[in-house]
Parts: structure tokens; C-alpha cells; sequence
């Protein structure tokens, strides 16, 4: 059951904005003129990456078209990060909480829509945001692979595992196999993925990384991305784990983003990428413990 859900917003902010203006040319043509020889690959990232998390949550709405277009616009993030559901008909779409109640005007659960309701979803801009934002429709995967992918590196979240060999037909269909990391918090998953030739990136939490040996990871992650939060003995045992690349969630502060470099990640994911650019990269000597909340 679908349920509206009264707004605040100003009117204007609830024009809907075209998605067929941001659409590129299908992947079945050739490829965009940015790709050069061919698209932006892993090969290309800096030795310390910055992710927008969820296309930089707390500068643009997140999860929208827009709002990763304008990630991708700023150039403060090499790669831009996005959730994915899937409808009852199988279309993985870009979203991230399974209900569509804290960022849309309805109410409800993602997985009992289709393709064709999901053309009626019209997403609802946070006041705090800066700047002006319109409601727009949240975009389809591929919709965001066809305007973005090889162009900028994308980090995909699968909340719905059921969607894998669907999303992996799009990625390897465009010949981005090596410019989109597909993004887990399951082992068993993220194994599933490198068989199927993409680039696997395993997610932890600071309470599982109390536990975790990633260094079994090692042959099939080629990402692993730890909470900020957890323990200094943890980050590090994941550094050492022999997994090729090491990044941090959530980082908001520069303070973070120096205590992750300084036990050893050569990247963070923040909803702050803007704020975070403004700001130099400063590697402490002695780091404090601090324990996941």
C-alpha cells in the first residue's frame, strides 16, 4: 500500500525536473566522447580517493540524479557513491532505505512497485540542504550507469543481493566491469560478485569488525570499507589484511578523515566532500583510541 505524505516545502520546490534532459546516448551506441580511448577505470584513482556518500548527503539530496550530477560537476570526490533497491518487476532502482517514507512524498515499501508506478515517486529535498533543490522522480540504475558510468567511478550498493546478476548484466553490457565498485556488507555476497568479474567492495561496521579476519577477504574484496568509529586496532588489522584498497565511512569532519589516514585507509567516504576539499589533509602523529558506538 502506497501513502502520501504531506510537506512543508515551498511549491516551487516540488517541480518535477526532467530526467530525459540528463539522459546520454544508449549504451548500445558508442561510447561518450568523455571515455577517450575508453571509460574512467579503478587504475585512475589518486592514492587517497574521496567518495560522496550517497552523492554527499549533507550538500545534495541524496541518491537523486541531480544530486550526483552536481557531485560529479564540484570534481570533490573521484568517486560517487549510490544505493540500489529492487521493484517487484525485478528494476533495480537507485534508493536506499526499503520504506519510501523519510525521502519521498509517499509512504510505503520500495519492493511492492514497478517500473510504471515507479515514474509516479517524486523525492523531497531536506530543508538543511544549502542551496535550492526541485522534487524529481529518483532515477533507475540504469539510468545513472547511462549518464555517469565511465566518466566518474561509481561505488553501488546492493540492499537487495536478489538484484546481483541484473545489475552485473548492466555494468558488463556498458564495459564498466573496472569503473564500478558493486558494494556489500555480506562475505558470502561479495564472493558472489567477484565471480561474476566485478569489482567487490565489503562494507563493515564497527561492532563486526570486533570480530572480523578480513585477511580471508583478501582474494576475492578489492575494497574493504570500515567504520570510522571502530576501534584503532581494528582499522589497522583490516590495513594489514592484504586487500588491495582501504576506505573509511561515515566521515563527516577533517578530523576523521586524518585519523583514517593516519591508521593506515587511503580513502573516505563522506557526506561532506565539499567541506571536507576545503579543508588540508593533515596526518597526526599519536592517534586517540575511540570505540564504535
Amino acid at each position: 500500500m502506497i501513502t502520501w505524505i504531506a510537506s512543508s516545502a515551498p511549491a516551487a520546490l516540488v517541480s518535477v525536473v526532467s530526467l530525459a534532459a540528463l539522459t546520454l546516448t544508449g549504451h548500445g551506441g558508442s561510447p561518450p566522447l568523455e571515455w577517450g580511448d575508453g571509460p574512467l577505470t579503478v587504475d585512475s584513482l589518486p592514492r587517497v580517493t574521496y567518495v560522496a556518500h550517497r552523492g554527499g548527503a549533507r550538500e545534495v539530496p541524496e541518491n537523486s540524479m541531480s544530486g550526483l550530477m552536481a557531485a560529479y560537476r564540484r570534481g570533490t570526490a573521484q568517486v560517487l557513491d549510490f544505493d540500489t533497491r529492487v521493484l517487484r518487476d525485478g528494476t533495480p532502482v537507485v534508493f536506499h532505505d526499503a520504506t519510501l517514507n523519510r525521502t519521498t512524498f509517499l509512504g510505503g515499501e520500495v519492493r511492492k512497485l514497478d517500473a510504471e508506478e515507479w515514474k509516479g515517486v517524486r523525492l523531497r529535498p531536506r530543508d538543511r540542504l544549502p542551496g535550492s533543490w526541485r522534487s524529481e522522480r529518483p532515477p533507475t540504475v540504469e539510468e545513472v550507469l547511462d549518464r555517469l558510468g565511465g566518466r566518474v567511478l561509481l561505488m553501488l550498493e546492493l540492499k537487495d543481493p536478489a538484484g546481483l546478476e541484473r545489475v552485473a548484466g548492466m555494468i558488463r553490457e556498458r564495459r564498466l566491469t573496472r569503473s564500478v565498485f558493486v558494494n556489500t556488507n555480506h562475505p558470502r555476497v561479495a564472493a558472489r560478485v567477484h565471480r561474476l568479474g566485478l569489482l567487490t567492495q565489503l562494507w563493515r561496521s564497527a561492532e563486526q569488525m570486533r570480530t572480523d579476519r578480513p585477511e580471508e577477504w583478501r582474494s576475492f574484496v578489492d575494497l574493504l570499507d570500515v567504520d570510522i568509529r571502530a576501534r584503532d586496532g581494528d582499522v589497522k588489522r583490516a590495513v594489514r589484511s592484504g586487500v588491495p584498497r582501504v576506505w573509511a565511512h561515515t566521515v563527516v569532519t577533517p578530523a576523521q578523515r586524518d585519523r583514517a589516514l593516519a591508521l593506515g585507509c587511503d580513502g573516505v567516504l563522506t557526506d561532506a566532500p565539499g567541506r571536507l576539499a576545503r579543508y588540508r589533509t593533515r596526518v597526526p602523529g599519536p592517534v586517540s583510541s575511540v570505540t564504535g558506538r
